[in-house]
């Protein structure tokens, strides 16, 4: 009886030690204290910002804030405070293409491996500093970004709050990877058509949990072609109608001027790439408030990756046709979604596209800057994060100098704060 007795004490004493969480309780509330805050609109010296739990308590001046007994103080002397950053196009379930091509990833890598290599994508896209991605489309893994997003909203693992596109929409025969016609192969995305499939199919993904919606507006049918447009009017008109019902955004990867007006005219919230987009067509986003994500830097890692010697050899005719479409969407004053379609080159190197825009395309670094933070937060109408204001998200990220000035300063990631407790580096 006594061993027993012994036994039973034991448990009730190491069990709740046992039982205690292995990671300390997120700090009740933070002032952060750097040289300047960036407030998602303007820089502003000698301010710093106050949380309490998940969200943002106060920001001003740093002699004005008053900081609650218990607050955690951080002294960041020389840093620049500004909003989590922001990704508006990436594939956590991608890897570059130069590591291995994208047929191969969706026919040869096991659904295990590719989530094996997510949870380290998402690892280090949250180090460089975007507490938000939208994810559109998981490229042949199924409904894979849904466990993903899950696995980091629970504190599984770490990562930037996920919009996940899951399996996206592709008209019957148009996408890939195309092999022998004898041969039917799984997809890298869902095909649908006609009235009822498109229905049950946008259905579908927003009850496997899709936050958003993408559709292939236009793409190659054979391999050796240029883009054509894929989906009808009325199809495209069906889509963001189904999907708006339920709540949910349509955006649509278009590159020819067809299928971005047609996608224009249904109502999408982004356009991805546009390519091939026309002054008309951009003036026409425009007016109908669709916003483009140009995505520079999927093109520039591409045309390396096919043996372009940037700097040296000429540039590719895709490149010139990008510098084109860009100089007419910078005329028509379209809305411009930061977004660099990261998978396509690595994970963590996101800020590759705010460089591009910045050094090649002629934008501003402040205007980049405002596009990472408050204007992507805003066309992806996230109005709890994007800013430095109260009670939004406390997301934040601390750099070395001024990113206002030097969009390259956003790479000297030293401190990244999500919904109000600091990350690992």
């Amino acid at each position: 009886m006594r061993p027993f007795l012994l036994a039973a004490f034991a448990l009730l004493t190491v069990g709740p030690l046992l039982a205690q969480p292995t990671t300390p309780a997120p700090p009740t509330s933070l002032l952060l204290r750097p040289a300047a805050v960036f407030d998602g609109q303007t820089l502003h010296p000698g301010w710093a910002v106050l949380t309490e739990g998940d969200k943002i308590k106060a920001v001003g001046p740093a002699a004005q804030l008053a900081a609650p007994a218990g607050t955690r103080t951080l002294e960041l002397p020389g840093l620049t405070l500004l909003p989590g950053l922001i990704e508006g196009h990436s594939h956590l379930l991608l890897h570059p293409y130069n590591e291995t091509s994208w047929n191969d990833q969706v026919l040869l890598e096991s659904q295990a491996l590719r989530v094996a290599r997510a949870t380290a994508h998402a690892r280090a896209t949250l180090a460089a500093g975007f507490t938000t991605a939208r994810d559109l489309g998981s490229e042949g893994a199924g409904y894979a970004d849904v466990g993903l997003k899950q696995a980091i909203d629970r504190g599984l693992i770490p990562g930037p709050r996920l919009l996940v596109a899951t399996r996206a929409l592709v008209a019957t025969g148009s996408y890939g990877p195309k092999l022998s016609v004898d041969v039917d192969v799984p997809q890298g995305a869902q095909e649908a058509d006609g009235t009822d499939n498109l229905i049950r199919a946008v259905r579908e993904q927003i009850g496997k949990g899709a936050d958003i919606i993408k559709v292939y507006a236009d793409y190659r049918w054979g391999p050796n072609e240029p883009s054509r447009p894929t989906f009808s009017q009325d199809e495209l008109n069906l889509i963001v109608q189904t999907a708006r019902s339920a709540g949910r955004p349509v955006v649509a990867h278009a590159s020819t001027p067809e299928g971005m007006r047609r996608a224009t005219l249904a109502g999408v919230q982004t356009i991805e790439h546009g390519d091939g987009g026309t002054l008309e067509i951009f003036k026409l986003m425009k007016q109908r408030g669709v916003a483009l994500c140009p995505t520079v830097a999927a093109g520039d890692a591409v045309a390396q990756y096919r043996g372009w010697q940037k700097g040296t050899s000429p540039e590719p005719e895709r490149i010139q046709q990008k510098r084109l479409s860009m100089k007419a969407a910078l005329q028509s004053g379209v809305e411009l979604a930061i977004g660099g379609d990261a998978g396509v080159f690595a994970h963590g190197d996101n800020l590759r596209e705010a460089e591009l825009l910045v050094r090649e395309y002629g934008l501003k670094s402040l205007q980049v800057l405002r596009g990472l933070t408050s204007t992507n937060a805003r066309l992806f109408q996230l109005p709890d994060r994007g800013q430095l204001k109260p009670g939004l998200l406390a997301d934040m990220v601390a750099v070395s100098g001024d990113p206002t000035q030097d969009i390259s300063a956003l790479r000297q990631v030293k401190l990244v704060v999500k919904g109000g407790v600091v990350m690992e580096q």
